[in-house]
């Protein structure tokens, strides 16, 4: 099967992924594999820009609404449903689409996840308490202790990796760190990646202007019907824990709106500094014209 490829559309929140991915896949004839893992869950719509119903019935996706946030659903259960899916796939397609921007949902798919121990939900809770009531500071003084190695190089502004890094010491009695020290598995499909290179102010732009239409669209009274579950891993996440805190009393609802932007935005530049260092991608100015980038997606399958 090495003559199989995955094209990988990759890139920032609100960098255009979704159209991108879906004129490729109308291109090479091809379905859509999604790695955005906030997309997976089927109660959460506007906060998670998925794609809409008309873009849907362009391009057939996969792993969108495929759970409920009541649900566990891990990187390595990814992996293992995702090739299952690939292998399916390629039986009568030469190329597959890959779109999204979680970083550790791609690597599941390229390169394989470590055997990290099964995560109960009692963890879960235990490590997302700590979260609630000390914030991302009490969890960063619990990394710091149990493992003091990947403290050092994981961000400690992103409050989930500091919580799965977490539930594995809590899970397994080792630290986070002794876990990712494995060679990348096998693929036998080829992978090309693309992603377009905005002006960070641009960026920026684009992603302030999706919030505002996502308020437009009933933000908030999603987010409403979404309370019950807000102690869930999945609703912890940007764009819904804020307007919880709105909820509570603990924030404005201007407030709320302005952290969304921020956090938004904070996430874009977390996700530019991790495929930064990803010297395979071919950074593509968005106003390329289509055809000559389709050109080069095959150039670079010969």
């Amino acid at each position: 099967m090495n003559n199989k490829y995955l094209i990988c559309i990759l890139g920032p929140t609100a960098s255009g992924k979704t159209s991108l991915a879906i004129e490729t896949a109308k291109y090479f004839n091809t379905e859509i594999i999604s790695t955005d893992s906030r997309q997976f869950y089927k109660e959460m719509h506007i906060g998670t820009a998925k794609p809409t119903f008309e873009e849907l019935a362009e391009a057939k996706h996969h792993f969108i609404d495929s759970l409920s946030v009541t649900q566990d659903y891990s990187a390595g259960d990814f992996e293992h449903d995702a090739l299952q899916k690939l292998d399916e796939l390629y039986k009568t397609k030469d190329v597959v689409v890959l779109a999204g921007g979680s970083g550790l949902y791609i690597n599941a798919i390229l390169f394989g996840i470590d055997p990290f121990p099964v995560i109960e939900h009692e963890t879960r809770l235990k490590t997302f308490s700590i979260y609630k009531e000390k914030g991302i500071e009490g969890l960063k003084d619990e990394l710091r202790r149990l493992d003091p190695e990947y403290y050092i190089e994981v961000d400690l502004d992103n409050s989930r990796r500091l919580m799965r890094a977490l539930e594995v010491c809590y899970a397994s009695g080792k630290t986070y760190s002794s876990f990712r020290k494995q060679e990348p598995k096998p693929r036998n499909f080829k992978v090309v990646k693309i992603a377009y290179d905005y002006e960070r102010e641009v960026l920026y732009k684009r992603i302030n202007d999706r919030v505002d239409l996502m308020l437009q669209n009933g933000l908030e009274a999603e987010a409403k019907t979404l309370i019950e579950f807000k102690d869930m891993y999945a609703l912890n996440t940007i764009g819904y824990k804020e307007f919880f805190s709105f909820f509570d009393g603990e924030i404005s609802k201007e407030e709320a709106i302005e952290l969304i932007k921020r956090n938004s935005r904070r996430y874009a530049k977390r996700q530019l500094t991790w495929f930064g260092h990803d010297k395979e991608i071919n950074w593509i100015k968005p106003n390329v014209d289509l055809k000559k980038l389709f050109d080069l997606m095959k150039l670079e399958m010969e």
